[in-house]
């Protein structure tokens, strides 16, 4: 639908990060690029937030390994009005500055200022791709035009003992930033909550001239790491730019908030397992804030054999996606991309399959996350012995056990 109020505002949305801590989960896509939740891909929240916000001239920002997600929005998001003057573009890094790739956030803004002016806007929306979450950002610019503020940033109640992992806030009465610090050793509290701290959900609302000057400087700095976390935020507090903080109003139509940051192999499964419970942490069920994605023609999911004793295809507290076939297989508490196939007998628990993974009869798996197209074989158990599944598999700190690859079944296991 069509809003003159966002006539003016252009959403850059950052999705160039290579994703480490994801690993191998990011070998060979960028991490925005990753599946979660059976038939999405992480970008796609962020991006469902857009057009139900009506942030619909939209530039996002590419880097690593950036093919499978530009693939992914050319074929699933080309739902944009053009007459309108609605769009989506994938920019890959253009070198019109130099021939470096992104040094960091404000590096990536900066080397596409020229984009950034073709389009005209009043004020710019900074958005990344690799969160999970539902927020109307429409909301967010009302108060940064309210306010008359230079710069806006999303904030987030989060436990003291976590907020070392994000920037930090000091607000005044009138939610002014008068201080922050990024990833500080030594969380400063809220006044009135002493185990929680004000922490900064990396979604920023800048006028375009305060934009503009903070990278244009910060690009001339050579001890910058041209982060707006590290670098360019604190700069603007100092320096007296009228700097506030937008508290985060959630549409998951929850009673707490729900944001994550799917950074690493356990929040990501966190987040997964969060999805399949009878009332989950995460709505994805509603029709008032919808989540879109790319959804290829399918057939719809089977379930077969339903013989007495464990010959039974049945998923419970799960998420099946289209074109999957349980097979006489047990489902339990487990995300499923589409195409994936459960074969006779095997049992599936607390796991992540992602598209066109096969799993072998009289399998045993627990707590794994399976890449796409691979195929276990038959009488395989894994998350069952951890020892053991290490010495081929990553196994991280919550027990989780990734396979990226069935070559590795037929190593020795001592390998």
């Amino acid at each position: 639908m069509y809003d003159s109020d966002m006539e003016k505002v252009l959403t850059v949305l950052l999705a160039g990060g290579m994703g480490e801590r994801l690993y191998p989960l990011t070998k060979d896509r960028a991490k925005p690029a990753v599946p979660f939740g059976g038939m999405y891909r992480i970008i796609d929240f962020t991006l469902s937030n857009c057009f139900n916000s009506s942030c619909r001239r939209i530039c996002v920002l590419t880097q690593y390994k950036s093919n499978s997600l530009a693939r992914h929005i050319n074929r699933g998001w080309n739902i944009m009005h053009t007459e309108l003057g609605e769009f989506i573009e994938v920019m890959p890094p253009q070198m019109r500055v130099n021939s470096n790739w992104y040094l960091g956030t404000a590096d990536a803004i900066y080397q596409n200022l020229y984009s950034i002016d073709q389009n005209d806007p009043h004020i710019v929306l900074i958005v990344s791709g690799d969160h999970i979450y539902k927020m109307n950002y429409q909301k967010m610019i009302r108060q940064h035009r309210h306010t008359e503020a230079e710069l806006t940033i999303a904030a987030i109640e989060v436990p003291l003992e976590e907020a070392s992992r994000f920037g930090v806030f000091e607000v005044d009465a009138s939610n002014r930033v008068i201080g922050f610090e990024e990833k500080p050793e030594k969380p400063r509290p809220l006044p009135d909550k002493p185990d929680k701290a004000l922490a900064s959900m990396g979604v920023y609302v800048f006028n375009l001239d305060t934009l503009r000057q903070s990278v244009v400087k910060d690009a001339e700095l050579s001890g910058s790491s041209h982060d707006f976390g590290k670098d360019i935020i604190p700069r603007l507090v100092r320096g007296s730019v009228a700097v506030y903080a937008y508290n985060f109003q959630d549409e998951n139509q929850k009673e707490a908030q729900y944001w994550r940051d799917v950074g690493t192999i356990d929040t990501y499964w966190e987040a997964n397992m969060d999805l399949v419970s009878v009332d989950p942490l995460f709505n994805l069920y509603d029709r008032s804030w919808p989540m879109r994605t790319n959804l290829p023609t399918l057939p719809p999911a089977k379930f077969v054999f339903g013989e007495a004793g464990q010959r039974f295809g049945v998923a419970v507290d799960s998420i099946v996606s289209a074109g999957c076939i349980i097979s006489g297989g047990m489902v339990d508490h487990s995300v499923l991309g589409p195409e994936v196939r459960v074969n006779s007998y095997s049992h599936v628990q607390e796991s992540i399959l992602f598209e066109g993974a096969v799993i072998g009869r009289n399998c045993r798996i627990r707590r794994a996350i399976i890449e796409k197209n691979v195929r276990i074989p038959e009488n395989t158990v894994i998350g069952y012995d951890l020892k053991e599944d290490a010495k081929r598999f990553r196994v991280t700190h919550l027990g989780v056990v990734v396979i990226e690859s069935a070559e590795k079944f037929t190593q020795p296991s001592h390998a």
